[in-house]
């Protein structure tokens, strides 16, 4: 580049040039740039200038999520373990949880983050990288264990269950937000551990692209649900169709929301429910509150709970 008359070039040819993966862009390179009087060269410069400081930042953010994970290598523990699951929060589907484990040469990944901070289709490219660079196991529980035993405790077991299925057990585990029981390892929980760690940013970019896989496929079995665009979550439209259908194998049928939808409350409370949304006034919803109060020994506990939470909602938007 340092023989290369920039004058005899067009913006296109320079744009080109420096596009090249065999070109690297120096310092000496961006002051040639900057210099060049040409407004088409001055701004591949300032683009180039604000690529550089992404790339810096990036490299930063990175090198911060990985302090764990060297603490742990430099200690000489190599098999370090992040992880975390997808579908908590779902109405329907199982609950996944995978397990990542980098080698400690391996080159960053840009771009690994909280999957809830990234589009589909960064989470699948990143996937397929996280993949080819590390160790990976999945864990799953089924509806049915999450009927039994609880979304919690189901989580913990699609964890466990990931945990166990690495190819070499881990000598340390990083998790977000939990400790996994039965396990014969040390382990260190961090609170919204997606965002702090490597591996557990890994680990939840594999979950949730390994559920969204499966939702994919059961959304095939049940077509008129919509798996395949809401994944299971309480959209409008997956609820819409819960009231129209009722629910189907996959749903969480201990989910007490599912009732709400199916119609299975009390009358009173659907009653409530509408005269509060469609309040206009605090005079009106200071009567419907009324009203509440008058005829809530008819609603359940878990009804009482609810309209009270609309009612505090709503008072915050009259």
């Amino acid at each position: 580049m340092a023989d290369i008359d920039l004058s005899s070039l067009s913006v296109e040819q320079v744009r080109t040039l420096v596009a090249s993966e065999d070109l690297a862009v120096t310092p000496k390179l961006l002051r040639r740039l900057r210099r060049d009087p040409r407004k088409g060269i001055r701004n591949l410069h300032s683009q180039l200038v604000r690529r550089q400081e992404a790339e810096r930042k990036e490299r930063l953010r990175l090198e911060s999520m990985l302090n764990f994970e060297r603490v742990l290598w430099a200690s000489g523990t190599r098999r370090v373990a992040g992880v975390d699951e997808a579908g908590v929060g779902p109405l329907a589907g199982p609950v996944i949880a995978a397990a990542v484990v980098f080698p400690s040469e391996c080159p960053q990944i840009p771009g690994i983050d909280d999957s809830k901070k990234l589009l589909p289709e960064e989470r699948e490219r990143l996937a397929k990288r996280i993949r080819q660079q590390a160790m990976v196991a999945v864990g799953e529980a089924s509806v049915e264990e999450i009927d039994r035993m609880n979304i919690y405790q189901a989580a913990l077991l699609a964890m466990r269950r990931a945990v166990e299925q690495l190819p070499a057990p881990p000598e340390h585990v990083l998790v977000d937000a939990r400790e996994i029981p039965d396990l014969k390892v040390p382990q260190n929980p961090f609170c919204k551990g997606e965002g702090l760690s490597y591996s557990i940013a890994a680990a939840s970019i594999i979950a949730k692209t390994y559920r969204d896989d499966r939702m994919n496929e059961l959304d095939c079995q049940f077509p008129e649900y919509g798996f395949c665009r809401h994944k299971g979550y309480s959209t409008p439209e997956h609820q819409n169709a819960i009231r129209k259908f009722g629910p189907c194998p996959i749903h969480r049928k201990s989910y007490i929301y599912l009732k709400e939808l199916c119609g299975e409350y009390s009358s009173v409370f659907y009653e409530l429910r509408e005269a509060v949304g469609k309040a206009r006034s605090t005079a009106e919803l200071r009567r419907i509150e009324e009203r509440f109060l008058r005829t809530r020994e008819q609603l359940t506990p878990h009804e009482q709970k609810k309209l009270r939470l609309m009612f505090s909602r709503r008072w915050k938007t009259l």
